[in-house]
């Protein structure tokens, strides 16, 4: 179903810049790339948080390496949107899509402390790194240009690294109870 939403998005027309290089681009490749630009962007908000909300080290740390992870792919996805000629029109602005933090997520962690963002925190990383491979699984088979099958199989990945790191942490951590849930005012 996701590869199919992804095709469904990339079978409109999309106009380019008209350079040479954007020939190598199909709908698919840029549809692929607009949607995870969003999608890396919201996780990333979502890590930003960590180093003020979560008490357990080892999750800020993975927090701050994700969002690392994250602003590297960004600014490789935005080359490739560059390279492909399409105009960054952010389709996907305000959408909210599997894998996708939504904003009411974002809302709801901002003012959350303690185990309860912790959860918060890797539901959103798990559900962001299991579609992010869907995704990108994709792209790989769809795709036109190798500079965007390239980056899909280098972000899946990194995802299937993170998602191990992150399984390893949650085995680690204690089963919470719900009552921990911390509100800042």
């Amino acid at each position: 179903m996701c590869a199919l939403a992804l095709l469904a998005v990339g079978c409109t027309a999309q106009p380019t810049a008209g350079r040479s290089s954007a020939a190598a681009f199909n709908a698919t490749d840029t549809a692929w790339i607009q949607l995870m630009i969003p999608m890396d962007e919201r996780a990333q908000f979502l890590t930003e948080l960590a180093p003020s909300r979560t008490t357990d080290p080892t999750l800020a740390t993975l927090a701050a390496k994700t969002g690392s992870t994250l602003r590297g792919d960004l600014r490789r996805l935005r080359a490739a949107l560059q390279l492909s000629g399409i105009p960054d029109t952010r389709p996907h602005e305000g959408h909210n899509m599997p894998g996708m933090v939504s904003l009411d997520t974002l809302e709801k962690a901002s003012p959350t402390n303690g185990q309860a963002f912790d959860r918060i925190l890797t539901d959103a990383l798990r559900a962001h790194f299991t579609q992010s491979r869907m995704l990108c699984a994709s792209e790989q088979t769809q795709r036109r240009a190798d500079t965007a099958k390239a980056l899909a199989a280098a972000i899946a990945k990194s995802a299937a690294e993170q998602t191990s790191r992150l399984d390893k942490l949650r085995a680690a951590q204690p089963a919470t109870s719900g009552a921990e849930t911390t509100v800042t005012p």
